[in-house]
C-alpha cells in the first residue's frame, strides 16, 4: 500500500475530489439565490446536473478503474486511497440530490406564476389532454422499441446517460418492461395555447404504459438512466503502425459508449425486485443508486421559450468593442500599431475574426497556424482557414483529437480543413495540445513580420459568449519568433523547446512560475513588498501548492482566484496566513488565467491556457504569455483588483473547506460581472435594462 512521503505537510491540503463537489454545489448555490431571475435558476440547476454527470463519467469512472485494477496509488493531498475517495464522493452526492430536488421545486414553483409550467398528466386540461393522446399515438407510439427483460431474456446494453422507462408487472415476478427514449425524440412536447406549458417525454412515454405494454398490467414504473465511465484515456487500443492516428481515435470513441456503469439515477418508484435486478445486471452496488426528482437530464431547460419581458432572464446587453479599435479600419494595420486586447464576453470575439478574414485574403500573408481544441458548430474561424487555403496560405492546423466529449467533431474538423488544402496535425500519443495560439505570417517587401494571437480560452463564438476569457492580439516580433518556433517543434514532436517570452509546458512552465514566487519570496525575505496574483479554474499542482505555502510563511501577500477545485487551504496559521482565496461563481463562467508577480513598475503579467493543475503542468502543451504593453497590464490589473473586490457573487474560502460570501460593506455592493457589462459592453442599451451595482 502506498502512503505519503514522511516529509510531505499536507495539514493545509483538501482532497481534489471533494473540492470539485463544493463547487458544484456553488453553482447550485446560484439556484436558489432569489437575486438571479427564475429562469437563470433553472438554468443553473441544470449546469449543476450536466457538470455531476460529467464528474462521474471522468472522475468517479477513473477512480474505479484504478481500484478494480488493484492499483493503490493514494492522493498525495490527504492520503485517500482511490475506493475511499470514490465512496466519499458517493456518501456526499446523497445530500446534493436532496438540495437539488427541493430547489428544482421552489424554482419550478415560482415560473409556474409566469405560466411557465413543466406538467404532470393529470394536470392537463382537457384540450391538452386530446393534444397529448394525438401526439402520442401519432408521433411517439410508433418509434417505441419496448422489450421485455428477464430471466428468458437478454439484458439489453444501456447506453450512457439515456433516459429508459423501466417497470415490472403484476402477475410476472421475474420479467421487467423496458422503453429507451430515443433521443431522436423531441425533449418535450409544448401545448397549445399562449403559455409555455410543456410536458417531458417521458413523462408522457411513463403515463402511457398500459398501452404500450397491452399484455401486461404494470405494478411500477420510473425513469431511469444510467451512467458509465467515460474515461477514454484509459481505453487499451492497440492498432497497425501504419494506422492513421485519427482511424485511431474514431474507435476509441466508439468503445466509450460501453465502458462500465458508475452510477444509476432513478426518478420515480419502483419495486425492489426491480431495483435489485438493475443492480444485479449492471454490477454496481446500492451505494451507486441514486433517486431524484428532478428530471435526470436537463438540457431541455435551454429549448423553453421565455419572453424576456418577464423578466426571467438576465438583461441583454451586446458586447461592445474595445475602445482602442476602430471597427472600420483594417485589424491588421492596428494591431501592428498597438496591441490589442479582447475580453469576452464583456467585448467580441469579432477583431480576430475580421484578423484571421483579413488575412485569408491578403497578398502579404504567406502562412496562418493555429492550434485547435474545441470550436463551434457553425466555425467562422474554420471557414476563414479554409478560404486561407484555398486562397494559396499555407495553412496549418493543430487540431487536438482528445478534447474530451468533442473528438468526434474535431475529427469532422480535420477531414473539413484537409480537404480545403490545409496541414492537418495532430497532438501528441502522452499529451494533449491545449495551448490557444495562432500566428499569421506576413511578407512585408523584404521582412518577415509576425502576428501573434494568444489566448486564456477555446477559439468557440458560442461560449465566447458565456466565458470569461482573455485574448492578446500583438504585433510584438520577439512573441511572434516564440509562436514560429513553437509551431516548428510541434510539427517535429519536439516538447522541449526554447522560448524566450513564452512559457510552454510540460518543460518550461511550471517551473518558470515558481521561480517567479521564489523571487518574491526572495523580495519578503528582504524586507520588501511582495505580491502574486493567479486566477485560475483550478488548483492541484502539489509542488505549486508548496511553493505558495513557503511564499506565505515568508510574508508574500497571495491573492488567488479559483472558481472551481483549490487543493490549498487558506488561512492554516504558520502554513497558509497570508494567502486568500477567492472563488466567483455568477453569470458567466471564469475560465481566464491570469499569473501576476510582484508590483508597481516591476509587476510580471502573463495570461495563459494553463490551470495549475498536474495535467496542465506535466500532461499538455500550454502556453502563457507575457503582458508587455502598459496600458493592457494596467487594464488587467484592474479587472484582476474587480474580481478581488466581488462581495456579491464571491466567496471566501475558509480554513476548513467550506466557502462563505462576504458582504463587508453593504453600501458599497461590487458584482464583477455586472460592473464590466456596465463599463465594457455598448453603452447604447437602455439604462432601464442594466441593473446597476
Amino acid at each position: 500500500m502506498a502512503r505519503l512521503e514522511d516529509n510531505v505537510d499536507t495539514s493545509f491540503m483538501q482532497n481534489r475530489e471533494l473540492s470539485w463537489m463544493k463547487f458544484n454545489e456553488r453553482v447550485l448555490e446560484e439556484a436558489m439565490d432569489k437575486t438571479v431571475p427564475l429562469y437563470e435558476r433553472l438554468k443553473f440547476i441544470s449546469i449543476f446536473t450536466s457538470n455531476l454527470d460529467e464528474f462521474y463519467m471522468i472522475r468517479v469512472g477513473s477512480l474505479t478503474d484504478l481500484y478494480l485494477m488493484g492499483n493503490h496509488t493514494i492522493d498525495n493531498k490527504t492520503g485517500m486511497s482511490p475506493r475511499l475517495q470514490r465512496d466519499k464522493i458517493l456518501e456526499n452526492t446523497i445530500p446534493l440530490y436532496k438540495l437539488r430536488d427541493r430547489i428544482y421545486s421552489e424554482v419550478e414553483s415560482g415560473l409556474r406564476e409566469f405560466g411557465i409550467c413543466n406538467l404532470e398528466l393529470g394536470e392537463l386540461n382537457k384540450t391538452e389532454k386530446k393534444y397529448v393522446d394525438n401526439y402520442f399515438r401519432d408521433n411517439l407510439l410508433p418509434v417505441l422499441s419496448p422489450q421485455v427483460i428477464g430471466i428468458k431474456h437478454p439484458f439489453p446494453h444501456l447506453q450512457n446517460k439515456t433516459l429508459y422507462i423501466i417497470c415490472d408487472f403484476v402477475d410476472e415476478e421475474k420479467e421487467f418492461g423496458l422503453i429507451p427514449v430515443s433521443s431522436f425524440l423531441p425533449e418535450f412536447i409544448l401545448m397549445p395555447g399562449n403559455n409555455t406549458r410543456y410536458v417531458l417525454t417521458e413523462k408522457i412515454i411513463l403515463g402511457y404504459l398500459d398501452e404500450i405494454l397491452k399484455m401486461y398490467q404494470v405494478n411500477t414504473a420510473a425513469i431511469i438512466s444510467v451512467t458509465r465511465n467515460a474515461d477514454i484515456s484509459k481505453v487499451d487500443e492497440t492498432f497497425e503502425v501504419d494506422d492513421e492516428y485519427r482511424e485511431k481515435m474514431k474507435r476509441v470513441i466508439k468503445k466509450r459508449a460501453r465502458l462500465s456503469p458508475v452510477r444509476l439515477e432513478v426518478q420515480g418508484h419502483l419495486s425492489v425486485s426491480v431495483l435489485q435486478f438493475l443492480l444485479k445486471k449492471l454490477e454496481i452496488r446500492e451505494s451507486q443508486l441514486f433517486f431524484s426528482d428532478a428530471p435526470l437530464l436537463m438540457n431541455y431547460v435551454y429549448k423553453i421559450p421565455i419572453m424576456l419581458k418577464n423578466r426571467l432572464s438576465y438583461p441583454y446587453f451586446e458586447a461592445g468593442y474595445p475602445v482602442s479599435v476602430n471597427i472600420n479600419e483594417n485589424i491588421t494595420s492596428q494591431c501592428k500599431k498597438k496591441d490589442i486586447l479582447l475580453f469576452y464576453p464583456y467585448q467580441k470575439m469579432d477583431p480576430f475574426l475580421h484578423l484571421l478574414k483579413e488575412s485569408a485574403t491578403d497578398p502579404e500573408v504567406i502562412s496562418i497556424q493555429i492550434t485547435i481544441y474545441r470550436v463551434s458548430r457553425n466555425s467562422r474561424i474554420i471557414d476563414y482557414l479554409c478560404t486561407a487555403a484555398e486562397n494559396k496560405k499555407e495553412v496549418t492546423v493543430l487540431i487536438e483529437l482528445k478534447a474530451r466529449f468533442d473528438e468526434k467533431n474535431n475529427i469532422e474538423w480535420a477531414e473539413q480543413l484537409e480537404e480545403s488544402g490545409c496541414n492537418v496535425i495532430y497532438g501528441f500519443e502522452n499529451f494533449k495540445v491545449h495551448a490557444k495560439i495562432c500566428l499569421i505570417t506576413r511578407k512585408e517587401k523584404d521582412d518577415i513580420v509576425y502576428i501573434t494571437q494568444v489566448g486564456t480560452g477555446n477559439y468557440n463564438e458560442k461560449t465566447a459568449n458565456l466565458y470569461a476569457d482573455l485574448s492578446l492580439i500583438t504585433a510584438n516580433q520577439e512573441i511572434g519568433k516564440d509562436a514560429s518556433k513553437f509551431f516548428k517543434n510541434m510539427s517535429i514532436s519536439n516538447l522541449n523547446g526554447n522560448y524566450n517570452n513564452l512559457l510552454v509546458a510540460p518543460f518550461s512552465f511550471k517551473c518558470h512560475v515558481m521561480d517567479h514566487i521564489d523571487s518574491e519570496i526572495e523580495k519578503a525575505k528582504n524586507g520588501n513588498n511582495a505580491r502574486v496574483i493567479i486566477k485560475l479554474n483550478s488548483l492541484t499542482d502539489i509542488d505549486i501548492i508548496k511553493k505558495l505555502s513557503l511564499a506565505s510563511m515568508a510574508g508574500v501577500k497571495i491573492t488567488l482566484i479559483i472558481r472551481g477545485i483549490c487543493c490549498l487551504l487558506p488561512g492554516i496559521p504558520g502554513k497558509t496566513d497570508n494567502i486568500r482565496v477567492i472563488s466567483i461563481v455568477g453569470r458567466f463562467l471564469e475560465h481566464a488565467r491570469i499569473y501576476c508577480f510582484g508590483e508597481g513598475d516591476e509587476t510580471k503579467l502573463y495570461i495563459a491556457s494553463a490551470d495549475m493543475m498536474t495535467r496542465n503542468t506535466s500532461r499538455r502543451v500550454e502556453i502563457a504569455c507575457p503582458i508587455l504593453d502598459n496600458d493592457i497590464k494596467k487594464d488587467i490589473l484592474q479587472y484582476l483588483n474587480i474580481m478581488i473586490s466581488d462581495n456579491v457573487k464571491g466567496r471566501l474560502l475558509q480554513p476548513d473547506g467550506t466557502y462563505r460570501k462576504d458582504h463587508m460593506n453593504s453600501d458599497n455592493l461590487i458584482e464583477s460581472h455586472q460592473y464590466f457589462i456596465d463599463t465594457l459592453a455598448e453603452p447604447n442599451i437602455p439604462s432601464t435594462q442594466i441593473r446597476r451595482l
